[in-house]
């Protein structure tokens, strides 16, 4: 009988390179790498060591210098690693330079963000979303990977050089966006229509947005059982996922999850993902969850209102909690200006989870206009829609007719008056 032969994954060694720019603190760069060592870890990669370099800006030609270029040579043979990955986006000239000069695999950290969501992507829509912003990135870098992409494409009875590999494989990539945009018009086209279908109920939206990792997808699946994966890792989770949840005050709310947020994430992942984004723009109160327990708990509250900022979501009521409470060996003190309602929780344990929904519930309230009145019998349609889209606090049998007081939504005010 023959023998079976056990295949066994290569352990991907990487050696994590960064420059310090003179703007740039070296307690940030150090943050950032170690987010990007994280980022490794979620890849399944291991990490071997680290190298930076100061200088006044990266180098154009080989992102470092030449002496660093050694340096890194002779890690990468202590170290026995089989790559790098640098903690920007490299250009085309600069990987191909340094894959010369090294001869060793050399990834960027856009490349390896858009792995990380290759791996994550379940759904349709994740799938396109993620392989357009892959193509868009390689599209651009082809040149750089070396003169194996230069080969002629002719044939028998080929007149000329024939056309280039090279151009064969941009000609392709090009065709296959094209396909790709239009694939996403359709999905956005059914995301704008779930959408309105969603305003039209006139049942509130909460988006949760936040830093990756920060504990969204626990938050979620603790309100509404919604059985979302969760992990200690980056990007967990990428496709949104929403879920209905009924308050104390018996008021119903749609919860939708989002993407997480990460310094420097590659343009071409935003603009991909920006249908699923573009779910906070929409939304009656963006639920911001911050992770209180990490270092750079500042750095990414800023990263998170930057990206809202870019889409245009900054306008809605902003409620803020800082999560993972239960990590923290005593309660501090927790800010953020930006913000109507700030709290802290912990998603994990459900401390402070009956508060958010009590705030939720007073900033949805000062959104509706408060109706006290009695209604004939005949009437009586008139509070099921208060009871459907409001919030229904008396409701008192008489011999006159039934009295009411609560809370109805602005655009449903008309109907019931």
């Amino acid at each position: 009988m023959a023998e079976l032969i056990e295949l066994s994954k290569e352990e991907e060694r990487i050696i994590l390179v960064g420059v310090c720019a003179q703007e740039q603190e070296e307690a940030q760069m150090l943050e950032s790498l170690e987010e990007l060592a994280e980022l490794a870890k979620t890849a399944g990669a291991v990490v071997v060591g680290q190298i930076i370099q100061n200088r006044e800006h990266p180098h154009p030609g080989t992102y470092v210098g030449k002496g660093k270029i050694e340096e890194i040579k002779d890690a990468i043979w202590d170290l026995e690693a089989t790559g790098i990955i640098c903690d920007d986006e490299l250009a085309p000239i600069q990987i191909r330079n340094l894959k010369d000069a090294l001869e060793t695999k050399v990834m960027d950290r856009t490349l390896l963000i858009l792995d990380i969501f290759a791996s994550r992507a379940s759904t349709n829509e994740g799938k396109i979303q993620v392989e357009l912003a892959q193509l868009k990135y390689r599209q651009s870098r082809l040149i750089g990977y070396g003169t194996s992409l230069s080969r002629l494409g002719g044939g028998i009875g080929t007149r000329g050089p024939g056309e280039k590999k090279l151009e064969m494989d941009r000609r392709l990539i090009k065709n296959r966006i094209a396909q790709l945009n239009r694939e996403l018009k359709d999905v956005k086209r059914h995301r704008e229509v779930t959408r309105e279908q969603r305003q039209k109920t006139g049942i509130p939206i909460v988006s949760i947005v936040g830093y990756t990792n920060a504990g969204k997808s626990t938050l979620l699946n603790t309100l509404t059982n919604a059985g979302v994966l969760e992990e200690d890792k980056l990007f967990a989770t990428l496709d949104p996922t929403t879920r209905n949840l009924t308050l104390p005050s018996k008021q119903e709310i749609l919860l939708t999850d989002t993407v997480g947020f990460i310094r420097k994430l590659p343009h071409h992942l935003v603009q991909a993902f920006r249908s699923t984004l573009e779910e906070a723009k929409y939304a009656d109160i963006v639920l911001h969850v911050v992770d209180a327990s990490s270092e750079q708990m500042d750095t990414q509250m800023y990263v998170v209102y930057e990206t809202l900022a870019d889409l245009d979501a900054m306008q809605k009521p902003i409620v803020t909690v800082f999560n993972k409470q239960d990590l923290l060996e005593k309660g501090e003190t927790v800010r953020d200006f930006k913000a109507e309602r700030v709290l802290p929780i912990s998603a994990k344990t459900g401390k402070g989870l009956e508060e958010l929904q009590v705030a939720i519930s007073e900033i949805l309230r000062e959104q509706k206009i408060e109706i006290e009145r009695v209604y004939t019998y005949a009437q009586a349609g008139k509070i099921q829609l208060i009871r459907k889209y409001g919030e229904l606090l008396e409701e008192e049998y008489r011999e006159d007719g039934i009295f009411v007081k609560g809370y109805i939504p602005k655009e449903f005010y008309e109907k019931v008056r």
